[in-house]
């Protein structure tokens, strides 16, 4: 198995369990936050939602220049399963378009004119695209939970889910 298909395989299960918790964050609290300074459940349920189709993007280039724009405020669940599914759609198309020789070009981030960082384009995927969408994931779940909406199975049981539960 190519790097290229082993990546699409894990994001494609990680993606099926993003969408679960997605589609439990309730529309008539995307404005609550835990802590001021916190992201509100909204703006946080559309990063998770969007980011690895923003990401992968920047696989495309050899570098990416950030302006600090700040994050949008969704105004529905149903807006945040699309940017989900849209962002989906976009990662499975792209990871083959680079393939595995394009994974190991080098890219970097700058911004106000400094370079940032400089990785090969795998370590950005497996590490950008993927570790930090599962932890702001992660982040997610814990607004989910002190807002007390039921957590859905993620890498094993939950409080409110067992999948591994014998069944009568």
């Amino acid at each position: 198995m190519s790097m290229t298909q082993a990546l699409l395989k894990e994001f494609e299960n990680e993606a099926g369990t993003t969408r679960r918790v997605l589609e439990r964050v309730p529309t008539d609290k995307l404005t609550w936050k835990p802590h001021p300074k916190s992201m509100s459940l909204g703006t946080l349920a559309l990063h998770v939602a969007s980011s690895p189709g923003v990401i992968i993007g920047w696989c495309c280039e050899d570098e990416t220049t950030f302006t600090g724009q700040g994050p949008a405020e969704p105004t529905s669940t149903e807006e945040i399963l699309a940017a989900h599914d849209a962002s989906v759609k976009k990662v499975k198309e792209t990871i083959p378009q680079i393939g595995d020789q394009g994974m190991q070009q080098m890219w970097s981030a700058k911004a106000g004119g400094q370079t940032l960082m400089t990785m090969p384009k795998a370590v950005l995927t497996r590490a950008i695209v993927m570790n930090h969408w599962v932890h702001h994931r992660g982040q997610l779940s814990v607004y989910l939970r002190l807002l007390d909406v039921p957590v859905p199975s993620i890498y094993g049981p939950s409080a409110d889910e067992n999948p591994f539960a014998a069944r009568t």
